[in-house]
């Protein structure tokens, strides 16, 4: 247990985006609902099993929890417990209502959303705060893993509007959109300054470590997750602001939707193209292949609601393509995961 890091959240992200994602997507298959229904399951049960193992961690290895705080390169994880949390709570209301009931589930994601929000803001401060003040941290040093903390906010905005329409009309509805705009904001904009440190190290320093080649995908997690938080938010706005404002939302998530959905693409491209090339170094499995999951997740989940608020069979293709991507990652790194906890060497016992 005093090796169990923050970075094992991301596992629970990445199997609950499986579940999410392929509940939205435009097409339907034959037991597509059931299947997503058992990996959110899944995903809720090692939620529950991560935090205990966490709470123990914290009780038994302060020493090793605190460090974990203070270290440049583990401590943008905390950004994933939040991560975590909203993910299953979302998932909770997009499958899970029709295994536990709708009130059941209105309950837990409103148990979650609130929890995962007020921990991702805090992250969003405390690492940044720390990385000025204690982690003395070098401009050759920067790495996608320092957008975590960034994100959680934009998870928080893309999953809050499940819960406006079960909030009384009027004021509760429309104060919880704002709110999801405000993150929103407050998500891209940190994001915005963050990401031109890690382009610039890339083109001055050269290529990441092999082990940290896949974190390169974490950066489609503001993109894709900004997409489908405008989208989600302009379905539900008719039901919460007046006109000319729901009118307005709705056009603004088609106008920022395409051109952000399209540098994600770019962007997803650059990165494949240099996990090839790590494969072929020799990039062994390590817990950032993780990293391949949830982003892209986030990118289909994007291109649904883009789907949505077209009606171009383009993103509904184009969905379906990086659902099929997403899936492939969740299996790889899902069996190595599993591979490693079996044969110890993820989590060495000395």
């Amino acid at each position: 247990m005093r090796h169990l890091g923050p970075n094992w959240y991301a596992s629970v992200m990445g199997t609950a985006i499986v579940a999410n994602a392929g509940a939205t997507l435009p097409y339907r298959l034959p037991g597509q609902q059931a299947a997503c229904q058992i990996v959110w399951a899944l995903s809720a049960a090692a939620l529950l099993l991560l935090l205990a193992a966490r709470a123990g961690h914290w009780l038994h290895h302060r020493d090793q929890a605190r460090a974990h705080l203070l270290d440049p390169a583990v401590a943008p994880f905390y950004g994933c417990l939040a991560m975590a949390l909203l993910a299953v709570g979302g998932g909770t209301l997009i499958v899970g209502k029709d295994l536990i009931g709708e009130p059941a589930a209105v309950a837990a994601d409103a148990v979650l959303f609130t929890a995962g929000t007020a921990i991702g803001l805090a992250m969003a401060v405390v690492v940044p705060y720390l990385m000025v003040v204690r982690h003395e941290a070098d401009a050759a040093q920067a790495t996608p893993v320092w957008l975590l903390p960034l994100v959680a906010p934009m998870v928080s905005a893309a999953l809050g509007p499940l819960l406006v329409p079960h909030l009384p009309a009027g004021q509760a509805r429309e104060a919880l959109l704002l709110a999801c705009y405000a993150m929103f904001g407050i998500s891209l904009l940190a994001t915005l300054l963050m990401l031109p440190l890690v382009l610039a190290r890339l083109i001055t320093a050269g290529p990441l470590p092999l082990p940290l080649t896949p974190t390169l995908f974490l950066v489609l997690g503001p993109l894709g997750q900004s997409t489908t938080a405008v989208n989600q938010l302009a379905d539900v706005a008719p039901q919460a602001i007046g006109a000319p404002y729901a009118g307005a939302l709705g056009a603004f998530a088609v106008v920022y939707g395409v051109p952000v959905l399209g540098f994600a693409l770019l962007w997803l491209a650059l990165a494949a193209a240099m996990l090839v090339r790590a494969a072929r170094a020799g990039m062994g499995f390590a817990m950032t292949w993780w990293a391949l999951t949830f982003p892209v997740g986030t990118c289909v989940t994007g291109a649904a609601g883009l789907a949505r608020h077209t009606g171009l069979a383009a993103f509904a293709w184009l969905a379906a393509a990086l659902f099929a991507a997403l899936l492939t990652a969740w299996l790889l790194a899902a069996a190595h995961t599993l591979r490693g906890l079996l044969t110890g060497r993820l989590l060495p016992r000395n």
